[in-house]
């Protein structure tokens, strides 16, 4: 698994671009191949590959929407779930997670869209001691999407990536 995300070129937005629709392309139902670090902060290297499907749709008249995220054999009988609200006072976006086995909605990241990319952080707890999360968003056209999770265990300074999910467009 590569050890960075390149980043495509920004596409140039109107002034009066706010961002509230930046996720609307991920509309619809996707096919998404998984790259998962094993073990996480601990210097592993070994990653494991799994498939997933995926459905999102709108919520809150487009001010937030909803993913279900269901990975079949890798763990079977697991259910993921992501909030992602707009905040059109600060034109951010704040992403949660939760899941069938913890029922528990995760500490938020907060960020926006810059051209095709999203990065959006937050901080968070791993094994009990304080981390900063990193969700990286890129548009890769129509029918295509990447997203990656990175974790930092000292303030921002280095950051170890340990999920990668690559997404096309479920012709079902």
């Amino acid at each position: 698994m590569e050890s960075t995300i390149s980043s495509p070129a920004a596409a140039t937005t109107p002034a009066d671009h706010d961002g509230a629709h930046d996720f609307d392309f991920l509309f619809g139902s996707w096919r998404v191949v998984n790259h998962r670090l094993v073990q996480r902060l601990a210097g592993c290297t070994e990653w494991e590959t799994f498939e997933a499907r995926q459905t999102a749709w709108p919520i809150l008249d487009g001010r937030g929407n909803m993913d279900e995220f269901r990975p079949g054999d890798w763990n079977p009988g697991y259910i993921g779930m992501t909030l992602r609200l707009f905040n059109p006072a600060t034109r951010r976006w704040s992403i949660s997670w939760m899941d069938n086995r913890s029922v528990t909605l995760e500490p938020a990241v907060i960020g926006a869209w810059h051209g095709d990319t999203g990065i959006f952080t937050g901080p968070d707890l791993f094994a009990g001691r304080p981390i900063i999360v990193r969700f990286t968003w890129q548009r890769l056209g129509p029918d295509a999407a990447r997203w990656a999770q990175e974790f930092s265990a000292d303030r921002g300074e280095s950051w170890e990536k340990n999920w990668v999910m690559e997404f096309t467009r479920d012709e079902k």
